[in-house]
């Protein structure tokens, strides 16, 4: 199956999680000078072994290099991998107790705040740009910010096996989905009523054969993002929140930023409501992606566009 056919939940990320568990244990006992080290021949052997992601990495590093100055070919490849094994660290760490939160830096929590306060539920939609566990692990720390994080699991059972060695509470406020039906919406809407916040990721493709859909420029082309988090939002009739987080010196950001107050869809003009929903992310999360290039992790084609299929969409 070549690069433009395979689906991102197909590839397994197994070898790279094995590696990193060693890793983590060199950077605990003797600190991240060594992990990088170490990390480095680790690198070079995936990237040369592994085709697909490293073909994915290379594309997706040339469309930026179009707005930003940054390295490309195998050396922008590798510090794209890099950056990808340091937030795997950095997840490892914080469940594991040894991450000090101190140096997160939360940008726009004062809206978030009032609705927490008036127990409002609202749809977060994240991305693979830097470091979800962050957000995680905040919610842990405050009793009043529930979260249910939807994830398709499968792909990355091994991962999730090895940050529940270290704390069987990173499991908890997961929910595997793979597509969304009645019965989910039911249970997410129970939970949005009762003011928590249901997490959903924004730039991955649904795993179905008719993945519902809308088309939005990014970095330069036309690219498929969900339109699972926008019809959840009207479906719930709830605010649509943004995350995104990234490394910054040495130090990381955590920025939260309203997407809607509401959202209603119209039955007339449907799909263009939708397509404005997903164009307004798409441009966030190109501006968020350029401030830290390489720190956005979807290492297969996302610019290969699948069957569109809106027809199915509850209306």
């Amino acid at each position: 199956m070549n690069l433009q056919r395979r689906h991102w939940a197909a590839l397994n990320e197994f070898s790279f999680v094995s590696g990193m568990r060693l890793l983590f244990w060199i950077c605990r006992w003797f600190g991240r000078w060594p992990f990088r080290i170490v990390l480095y021949p680790v690198l070079l052997w995936y990237v040369l072994t592994k085709r697909l992601p490293r073909r994915a990495s290379l594309a997706y590093l040339q469309r930026a290099r179009h707005f930003v100055a940054i390295r490309s070919g195998m050396l922008g490849v590798m510090l794209h991998f890099a950056a990808f094994a340091e937030a795997i660290l950095d997840k490892m760490l914080l469940w594991g107790g040894l991450f000090k939160t101190d140096k997160v830096e939360y940008h726009g929590l004062e809206r978030m705040n009032q609705d927490i306060a008036e127990k409002r539920g609202f749809v977060l939609i994240c991305s693979h740009l830097g470091n979800l566990e962050l957000c995680r692990v905040l919610s842990r720390l405050r009793k009043d910010m529930q979260l249910t994080v939807l994830v398709h699991t499968k792909h990355a059972k091994a991962f999730n096996q090895m940050l529940a060695t270290l704390n069987p509470d990173s499991q908890l406020n997961l929910m595997q989905v793979t597509d969304m039906n009645a019965a989910t919406a039911m249970l997410l809407a129970a939970k949005i009523e009762q003011g928590e916040f249901v997490v959903i990721a924004g730039d991955r493709v649904p795993v179905s054969a008719n993945p519902r859909v809308a088309v939005a420029d990014f970095l330069g082309q036309p690219a498929a993002f969900p339109v699972g988090p926008y019809i959840l939002g009207s479906v719930l009739q709830c605010p649509i929140y943004m995350l995104f987080s990234m490394q910054r010196g040495n130090h990381y950001e955590v920025h939260f930023e309203l997407l809607r107050e509401s959202v209603r869809l119209p039955r007339k003009g449907r799909e263009e409501a939708l397509a404005a929903l997903v164009a307004d992310y798409a441009a966030r999360l190109q501006y968020h992606c350029l401030r830290a290039p390489y720190q956005w992790f979807n290492f297969f084609d996302f610019w290969h566009l699948p069957r569109l299929e809106t027809s199915d969409a509850p209306r």
